[in-house]
């Protein structure tokens, strides 16, 4: 594995990240990782799979039909 070095980080970030790395009981290494991670998308998307997917869950889910009616009424529920 590669090594990186981090030179002049500012004390706000590295405060956020210190905590955040506690709360996820990860060393501040571990959560740099992951934030990269989280940033670069290691996990590269397939959109024809990603379409694929929400096209089969719209269709489990129930038909909705949003009438203009259907609507006001939905903002204006618990409005006096």
């Amino acid at each position: 594995m590669a090594t990186l070095t981090i030179k002049n980080v500012p004390e706000k970030l590295h405060k956020r990240l210190k905590e955040s790395a506690a709360q996820h009981r990860r060393s501040i290494n571990s959560e740099a990782i992951c934030c990269l991670e989280k940033v670069l998308g290691v996990h590269r998307l397939d959109p024809k799979k990603f379409l694929a997917e929400v096209d089969a869950m719209r269709k489990r889910m129930p038909y909705v039909n949003l009438t203009e009616e259907f609507l006001r009424a939905a903002k204006n529920e618990g409005r006096p």
